[in-house]
C-alpha cells in the first residue's frame, strides 16, 4: 500500500522529469503543508535559489489567502531580480485551492508562465 506522501512524491518526480529552470526562466517550485505554503525561484543549471517567499508570517486566516500573499510577494522579488518568465512546478500537488491561488497571484504580479 502506497502512502499519501509516496503518491505525491511519484507525481512530483513525473513533473520534475519535464520541468527545469534556467537563469533566464527559473523554476517556480511550490511546497504546501497543512498550515503554510512555500514558493521559490530556482536556477537548476547552477543549483541556486534566486528568491523565496512563504506564508509563515502572514496574518491571513485561510491557506488560500496566505498563498495569495506569498505569490504576490514572490512576484515582487522576481521583478527585483529582473525575472519575467518562469516555469511552474506544482510539486506533485493538485492545481486547485492554495496552489492555484499562489500561481494566480504570481501572474497578477507580473510573472509569465
Amino acid at each position: 500500500m502506497t502512502t499519501k506522501y509516496e503518491k505525491r512524491q511519484k507525481r512530483h518526480n513525473r513533473v520534475r522529469s519535464r520541468v527545469s529552470g534556467t537563469e533566464n526562466k527559473p523554476r517556480l517550485a511550490v511546497f504546501k503543508s497543512n498550515r503554510y505554503i512555500y514558493a521559490q525561484l530556482i536556477n537548476d543549471v547552477k543549483g541556486e535559489t534566486l528568491a523565496m517567499a512563504d506564508s509563515r508570517k502572514s496574518g491571513a486566516k485561510t491557506l488560500v489567502e496566505k498563498a495569495k500573499e506569498a505569490g504576490s510577494t514572490l512576484a515582487g522579488l522576481a521583478k527585483e531580480k529582473k525575472v519575467n518568465e518562469v516555469v511552474f512546478d506544482r510539486g506533485g500537488f493538485i492545481y486547485t485551492g492554495a496552489v492555484k491561488a499562489l500561481a494566480d497571484a504570481a501572474r497578477e504580479g507580473g510573472l509569465k508562465f
